[in-house]
């Protein structure tokens, strides 16, 4: 049985140094961690942390999130190809306690926020594509 999409998975190879770091991990502090969100990982599409900052009561295995969250983005891309889009940009996982936002910042980065229940999703999406914005600029 033939699929009609594109299964190939390319691998980009990235290199960011210091102040490039710096810069992204001032931009995850002053506009995500500052607006509430508790946690949030800057991954790679194998799943590796690439800069991580928090509020300081994240006690969570990021390590193990930031894999997972990986996998979990990519079945979903193969999903979202299988109905014939060509990506979802964004995932929301709502919790009881807390919530987890996946959103894609380019073909090599993924951002995952973790955030309680009381920010809004409406201030969430707007502070994470501010932040984007500024990462995809860097580059």
């Amino acid at each position: 049985m033939g699929s009609n999409y594109d299964d190939h998975v390319v691998f980009t190879d990235y290199t960011l140094n210091q102040e490039e770091l710096d810069h992204i991990e001032n931009v995850l502090r002053e506009y995500l961690v500052k607006s509430g969100i508790r946690s949030v990982l800057l991954i790679d599409m194998a799943g590796n942390i690439v800069a991580k900052c928090d509020d300081g009561t994240c006690e969570h295995d990021l390590y193990s999130l930031a894999a997972l969250a990986s996998a979990n983005f990519a079945a979903v891309d193969t999903m979202a190809k299988i109905v014939g889009e060509n990506e979802f940009s964004l995932l929301f996982h709502k919790g009881e306690k807390e919530s987890i936002h996946f959103s894609r910042v380019n073909n090599e980065f993924l951002l995952i926020s973790i955030v309680g229940k009381e920010l809004s999703l409406g201030l969430l999406r707007l502070k994470i594509g501010e932040a984007v914005e500024k990462i995809k600029h860097l580059r």
